[in-house]
């Protein structure tokens, strides 16, 4: 192949990957670069900006707020990683077992990912609600178990738990899938030498399934705590008083006394966050 075709082939190839990497600069880097422009100076609400250095992050990490947001996003991410890993391995090693009717199950288990957010969190704020909620009838008036009705989304050490039980139920699909795709490619001779070997179902799970699956139990937990780490419309519709890190920084950018600066802090320290968890997820799970 000649010099002349294969500089023509490269620009060919810039021409046609310009438009994209275009987009990805002006939806994508430019926000990027100007949040981080944004927090080294104090915000007005009128468009003024003053410099302020490194304030912002002086002023964010002397706020007990800022702690106390972390460490509700450390629970809600080690609450809906955990539970949706566990969730989706379990409904994928059923859903891999022969039994009838197991194509209608296997759509049926994928509604709740794709049902529309809003829709659903209307769904479950009815079923907890205080006065005529089903979760409050079936405590208080079916089984007895307490003579009280509890707002339980409007008391923010219960609307964690309740916004970290929607999330497993809402997002376990995604594992779910994962999880059945890998099983599927995991021959069956592995399961019958095993049986040979006297393992019980146990046995062929913890010396079978387990290894072949480490690969993808990685990179579910991984792309959870990167997803959920940014994790803001579930939460804020549900039960906008969990106080996770996209909550608080909206908070501060946008309601209150609004602080732009410091939210953009906020927002550059949680980017610095993901880039880690992205390349470790590169560099251990995929290994590129």
């Amino acid at each position: 192949m000649s010099s002349v075709l294969i500089k023509n082939e490269s620009r060919l190839g810039l021409k046609l990957v310009a438009p994209a990497v275009g987009i990805i600069g002006l939806l994508v880097i430019y926000p990027i670069l100007f949040n981080i422009y944004l927090s080294f100076f104090d915000v007005q609400l009128n468009g003024t900006k003053t410099f302020v250095g490194m304030e912002n992050y002086t002023d964010l990490l002397g706020n007990p707020r800022y702690y106390h947001s972390i460490g509700v996003s450390v629970i809600y991410l080690i609450g809906t990683v955990i539970g949706t890993t566990v969730l989706g391995l379990a409904a994928a090693i059923l859903m891999n077992q022969e039994f009838r009717f197991r194509n209608l199950a296997r759509g049926l288990i994928l509604l709740p990912y794709f049902a529309p957010v809003i829709s659903v969190v209307f769904g479950w704020q009815f079923i907890f609600d205080p006065v005529n909620g089903i979760y409050n009838h079936v405590v208080v008036d079916v089984l007895h178990l307490t003579d009280t009705r509890e707002n339980l989304i409007g008391n923010p050490d219960s609307a964690l738990f309740v916004v970290i039980v929607f999330d497993i139920w809402k997002h376990f699909p995604i594992a779910y899938l994962l999880f059945l795709a890998k099983l599927q490619s995991v021959p069956k001779d592995l399961y019958e030498a095993a049986a040979i070997d006297g393992q019980n179902a146990w046995g062929r799970f913890w010396h079978v399934t387990l290894p072949e699956l480490r690969f993808v139990i990685a990179t579910v937990v991984l792309l959870r705590i990167i997803w959920n780490l940014n994790r803001f419309e579930d939460v804020y519709l549900l039960a906008p008083n969990v106080e996770t890190l996209p909550i608080f920084t909206y908070y501060q950018a946008f309601a209150g006394i609004v602080d732009q600066g410091v939210a953009a802090a906020i927002s550059v320290i949680q980017l610095l966050v993901l880039v880690g968890l992205i390349w470790l997820y590169v560099r251990k799970v995929i290994k590129w």
